[in-house]
């Protein structure tokens, strides 16, 4: 089984690679490693998997994407089965400043991966969505069949973008595409923009910690291992069309194309606060707290259902928070080669 996965190099993807290539499979990574984030991060994750005994079934493209003579040219030659797409221009805050980059790289970059696979018979398409997509939704936990029309960012809009694109390559070409809807995912290798990479930094090294919102968020924490375990059980199980979908009452969820959106998430929203003790008590530190007033673009809570998915492929979620924090913290010490003692 050859899988392409696009964002090979980034914090989902490597760990993605890294259980394909455990399983047997042969993995065509691409990525075009920018520089939103330093680059050396991902060039270590890189080197992870190459470090690897079964190395020789990994083959790295450094490419971007939004490419189309790149991307065309690629799905000729690597003939794969199944597509992982996990490239994207992420950061919700960011958005709200560079629009065209998400514009390049979401909605250009996913367009070249749909006919990528159109045009080379690619069994599956799994592709990652976000659970931003539920914008100013109130009603929690957020469900896949409630509507998800009132994104707040760019960046949310062009991940439902991606779903109802999806949509019309599974109606009008019978491709089986599957979205799925990540919920704030953490872990050893993440990315240095999210909160928990943030504030641990700010613990170790004494400086404050804006905290947004008076610590009024709430967020749906899901441990990188879980999300893999999840994703790579929804990839071999293609998606197929609904006999219960009714087009007078159409279900946000399904469709009778070869088309599914699921959640994947802890279904245990963790507030910010929380998640600051947390980080106190495992690096024996006070952090300096910096309340600040709520950003543009942020979602009061994210909050999973996640029935669907586990009717369907007998995924739960099972790190705690504490732990998974835990993990984080003990791999940042060491990636950063920071005495335990701090």
């Amino acid at each position: 089984m050859r899988v392409l996965v696009t964002g090979a190099a980034g914090f989902i993807g490597s760990f993605t690679t890294h259980r394909l290539l455990d399983q047997g499979k042969t993995v065509i990574g691409i990525d075009n490693l920018d520089d939103y984030y330093d680059p050396a991060l991902k060039h270590a994750r890189l080197d992870l998997i190459r470090a690897r005994e079964d190395a020789n079934r990994f083959q790295f493209i450094h490419a971007d994407i939004a490419d189309r003579k790149t991307m065309t040219r690629l799905f000729q030659q690597a003939q794969v089965d199944q597509v992982v797409h996990l490239a994207a221009q992420a950061g919700l805050r960011h958005s709200i400043h560079h629009p065209h980059t998400y514009a390049a790289s979401n909605i250009t970059g996913f367009l070249n991966v749909l006919e990528g696979c159109r045009h080379n018979g690619v069994g599956h398409l799994l592709y990652a969505s976000s659970s931003s997509v539920y914008g100013n939704d109130a009603t929690t936990p957020f469900c896949e069949h409630h509507g998800a029309n009132h994104p707040m960012s760019f960046y949310a809009a062009t991940k439902r973008a991606n779903e109802l694109m999806a949509h019309s390559y599974a109606s009008l070409y019978g491709l089986p595409c599957t979205g799925l809807r990540f919920f704030t995912v953490y872990g050893p290798w993440g990315r240095p923009d999210m909160a928990l990479f943030m504030f641990t930094r700010a613990i170790i090294e004494g400086t404050k910690i804006d905290v947004f919102n008076h610590g009024q968020h709430q967020r749906d924490l899901t441990y990188i291992d879980d999300i893999v375990t999840g994703l790579t059980r929804v990839l071999d199980q293609p998606a197929e069309g609904s006999i219960n979908f009714d087009p007078a009452r159409p279900d946000p969820a399904i469709s009778s194309a070869p088309w599914r959106i699921y959640n994947i998430g802890n279904e245990k929203p963790i507030g910010l606060m929380r998640l600051i003790e947390i980080l106190e008590v495992k690096l024996d530190r006070k952090a300096d707290i910096n309340m600040m007033p709520r950003q543009l673009g942020d979602a009061l809570t994210t909050w999973s259902d996640t029935s669907d998915i586990k009717t369907d492929f007998d995924y739960q979620a099972t790190t705690s928070v504490e732990e998974g924090i835990g993990k984080f913290v003990d791999w940042y010490i060491k990636y950063h080669s920071l005495t335990p003692a701090l």
